[in-house]
């Protein structure tokens, strides 16, 4: 039997004391030993946390018992290891960063549609269907006819849109647009958006990707891949099952049997992805990280290594120095 319980949760409320939330908040998600990370902001909370069952569902009630909060709807899995291995409870500007001051996201939000009725929304050719994820994320699964904006971050989509908009645009003269992300929370915000900027008949996926892999039965599916997700786990698929990939412990990308294969990867220290991008000194930092947390195997300990925080950082910089790489060859072909 699996022994920990992982809970995804976001709501979009005003929370105008949530500094105030933080302290109580974390103590007591310390003392039921849940770990994770939760984002408290004006504009509401959001956060994925695992621990004991009993820790969880204390920290979810304790949630709920807030009248502001109550109603809180969150997804559950189970692991059969520890997904996080500290607990973060972090005050941001925005609980998903878009970049877009004062947009009512809880009073614009589009119009959900239930795992149940999104094949028969996405296969109308009439609807554009957007998939409002990372470019990384979408590179390892995806819905049949989406299309990937390409976005580095959730703060280049308004961008997106814009262009799109325009005469040619994938989006232009298109009223109604469908969009997925991996909870729903990228939705809430990126149909809200959508709507501010003129779109009426903006629909998003219930539960996110989440939820459809765990209501609809893989023969029915319109899904094509895995779902990267924010954890250990790396992936899932049907059923939330864990999935075929594993992080590069240097710059934290998803990576695949032969991703692993190529002469670039080196466990813990560089992938197709990174590699060239680290220092030196930083390679070294790696390979002796590494070599601890063998020992640490050997020995049948566990490792914790670096933050998920730093390994995101890390992700973000090596994509951001490929694609500058990338840029100034183009411009070296175009001279």
């Amino acid at each position: 039997m699996s022994t920990y319980l992982i809970a995804a949760l976001y709501k979009f409320v005003e929370l105008p004391d949530f500094a105030q939330m933080r302290d109580p908040l974390f103590a007591f998600c310390e003392q039921h030993e849940v770990k994770g990370t939760l984002l408290l902001a004006r504009e509401g909370i959001n956060g994925t946390i695992a621990g004991p069952q009993e820790g969880i569902r204390a920290v979810l009630a304790y949630l709920n018992s807030d009248p502001r909060i109550a109603g809180l709807v969150h997804k559950e899995s189970y692991a059969d290891k520890a997904p996080f291995y500290r607990l973060k409870v972090k005050l941001k500007k925005e609980i998903v960063t878009l970049g877009v001051p004062d947009l009512k996201t809880a009073e614009m939000v589009g119009e959900y549609v239930a795992p149940e009725d999104w094949n028969a929304l996405i296969s109308d050719p009439d609807v554009v269907v957007v998939d409002t994820r990372n470019d990384y994320e979408v590179g390892i699964g995806t819905f049949n006819r989406a299309i990937n904006p390409k976005t580095q971050s959730f703060t280049e989509f308004p961008q997106w849109v814009a262009e799109q908009s325009k005469e040619g645009g994938v989006l232009h003269g298109k009223p109604r647009v469908a969009m997925f992300c991996t909870g729903g929370i990228r939705c809430e915000k990126s149909t809200a958006f959508m709507r501010s900027q003129g779109f009426d008949q903006v629909y998003h996926l219930q539960g996110g990707i989440l939820k459809y892999l765990e209501d609809i039965p893989a023969a029915e599916s319109l899904w094509d891949g895995d779902c990267f997700v924010f954890d250990e786990r790396v992936s899932v698929r049907h059923g939330l099952e864990p999935g075929d990939y594993d992080f590069c412990r240097a710059c934290r990308m998803p990576i695949n049997e032969a991703e692993k294969a190529s002469p670039q990867f080196e466990e813990g220290v560089s992938c197709p992805y990174c590699h060239g991008h680290s220092s030196p000194e930083q390679v070294e930092r790696f390979r002796e990280r590494q070599k601890q947390v063998a020992l640490a195997r050997e020995r049948e300990e566990r490792h914790i290594g670096v933050s998920m925080d730093e390994l995101t950082e890390r992700r973000e910089a090596a994509r951001r120095k490929a694609e500058e790489q990338r840029l100034l060859a183009q411009q070296g072909k175009d001279a």
